[in-house]
């Protein structure tokens, strides 16, 4: 990467500033960029380049000190929220925040584990790629039960945009006609294994009204052209996805986005730059600039530009928010409404059930595919349970039992060495995704006297979960055991993790705190991801949702962005913002 492109200090007044380099901030920076824009993008973490940063990308356990696990002491001092992530091992551990840098507090009853990822890139070096696009039932979702205030946008106001990002980014999946669940402009969808192609057969013979379907996900399972010319090659199903993938196979900030915007030569870029504040000018009730702090020489300057946009993750973008305060905006900038900081949502995840599938033994599958199966929602959609509202997904997946499924396993000699080489059981497993409502309840702000070592006050988080988050928890495991015994899964089990001491936090779909909505009384930002009060700033990571929906939200963040980006533009040129 040009360093040429890394500033520090600037006077330059920009057209526009993107805090954040994660997904929402890359698509940010790649369509301001493109449209013209001299852009700074503004991260609090390091540099991380694509390829020559991905240090643990090829390294395999047995290379690894404690064959992937991380040493207890640097787990116990710098990442005991962050261990709890599925992806947190000794390979991709630098990709995590450190917990002693970023603290935040909650109330002894209310724990949240937030998930962070401060580089460049941000949790697009992380995420677990699943990509789906909302439907017209979940923009209007709000509006029918009551529970948060009505999407000022429905699903044709941003289908174009899921076209657009589709495009750019590649999603693989299959084409199936679903209204809950709307296509996209597809790749190849990646192969179901033998199993799976029965479960899915038992499933819709038995249930007319649900369908097994392969996961979308954001991999080149074939790339087109314009992928490889932005670098990117197929994805190679390796499993070192978290590790960074230097094929470019799977979308990230650095692979995507980020090549895009640097090709116009209209993007700077300031690392370890931690915003503090948004600078705010009440005569022209304007956003003017950022104040930041720099993370390694705790000095403070100021960078300045004609438009805002905060991608900086949900809660870190709220955080920024809270934290400018003027006399216009005593509690956090934009706040005229009193809703910036509340309604805090995340998926309700870690609820299903598992089994073994008798027979296929001399079935067999090769490379480690980079998705799962999908269950598109039909609880409350085709089938309705008045024990609760909204519903959920199910994600899941059919597995051989492998040699990894006996670090854990007693035995010893022979037998054990045997099993250890050979393929096991059939498992087949199926897990929800559930929606949580918008509470006032569960919020974020800032504590009143604890900050961290740059200084900034620390989030306090408030979220539980309800009556109607337990009942839908219960309500998964059920189903997820009901589909599989009814195909012919034996030694059928139950989970609801929630119950052992998931808390919220760990589906890292964290969503919601500075939402949209028709009324500037009542939601932060109107149907643009543009604040009602002050029209330069912008937000469009997934601080701006009104509801969580049950499906993966990051594609939903692309396509608001560059839509937001497009208006933004639009609304410069005219000399209106």
């Amino acid at each position: 990467m040009d360093k040429n492109i890394y500033i520090v200090k600037s006077k330059e007044i920009f057209d526009a500033i993107v805090v954040g380099s994660g997904i929402s901030g890359g698509w940010a920076a790649k369509e301001l960029t493109e449209k013209g824009l001299k852009t700074l993008m503004v991260e609090r973490g390091r540099p991380v380049e694509h390829r020559k940063d991905y240090v643990g990308e090829g390294i395999k356990p047995w290379q690894m000190p404690f064959r992937g696990k991380v040493e207890s002491a640097i787990v116990d001092e710098q990442h005991y929220v962050q261990q709890k992530c599925y992806a947190f091992n000794d390979a991709t551990k630098h990709f995590f925040g450190n917990d002693k840098d970023y603290p935040y507090s909650t109330p002894k009853d209310k724990p949240f584990d937030w998930i962070r990822g401060n580089q460049l890139g941000g949790k697009s070096l992380l995420w677990h790629r699943q990509s789906y696009r909302w439907s017209e039932h979940d923009f209007t979702a709000n509006a029918r039960d009551g529970h948060g205030v009505d999407w000022p946008i429905r699903y044709k106001d941003i289908e174009k945009w899921y076209d657009h990002v589709e495009l750019h980014a590649g999603i693989s999946g299959s084409v199936e006609n679903l209204d809950i669940l709307p296509d996209s402009k597809f790749l190849p969808p990646f192969e179901m294994n033998a199993v799976e192609k029965e479960m899915k057969a038992r499933i819709e013979k038995k249930w007319k009204t649900r369908k097994l379907i392969m996961g979308r996900c954001a991999h080149l399972s074939v790339p087109a052209p314009h992928h490889i010319a932005q670098g990117r090659i197929q994805c190679q199903t390796r499993n070192e996805c978290q590790k960074g993938c230097s094929f470019g196979a799977y979308f990230s900030t650095q692979s995507s986005t980020l090549p895009s915007a640097l090709a116009t030569n209209n993007l700077s870029i300031a690392t370890n730059s931690i915003v503090h504040s948004v600078i705010y000018d009440p005569k022209t009730n304007r956003a003017t600039g950022v104040r930041v702090i720099d993370a390694e020489t705790m000095e403070t300057r100021e960078y300045f530009a004609k438009v805002i946009f905060l991608c900086a993750s949900t809660l870190g973008t709220t955080q920024i928010m809270l934290n400018s305060v003027s006399e216009s905006f005593p509690t956090g900038i934009a706040n005229s409404s009193g809703a910036l900081g509340h309604y805090l949502m995340d998926h309700l995840y870690g609820a299903g059930a598992s089994g073994r599938v008798e027979g296929f033994t001399d079935e067999y599958y090769s490379g480690r595919r980079p998705t799962g199966l999908v269950m598109p929602r039909f609880t409350n959609y085709t089938e309705m349970n008045p024990n609760f509202l909204r519903g959920y997904q199910l994600t899941g997946s059919a597995q051989r039992q492998g040699w990894d499924n006996f670090t854990q396993a007693d035995g010893f000699g022979a037998d054990y060495k045997h099993n250890i080489r050979n393929a096991g059981s059939w498992i087949f497993n199926l897990g929800g995704s559930g929606e949580m409502l918008p509470r006032y309840e569960n919020q974020v702000s800032l504590h009143p006297t604890l900050k961290d070592k740059w200084g900034m006050p620390q989030l306090h988080i408030e979220c539980e979960l309800t009556e109607n988050d337990w009942k839908m928890f219960e309500n998964i495991a059920d189903t997820a055991a009901e589909i599989l015994e009814g195909i012919g899964v034996k030694d059928v089990k139950k989970r609801i993790e929630a119950k052992n001491g998931w808390a919220p936090g760990l589906a890292i779909h964290e969503m919601g705190t500075a939402r949209m909505g028709k009324d500037p009384k009542t939601s932060v930002l109107n149907g643009w991801n543009q604040t009602h009060d002050i029209p330069n700033l912008f937000v469009t990571d997934g601080a701006s949702m009104s509801s969580c929906a049950s499906q993966n939200p990051s594609l939903t963040y692309m396509a608001l962005t560059a839509r937001a980006a497009d208006y933004a533009v639009q609304q410069l040129k005219l000399g209106k913002i």
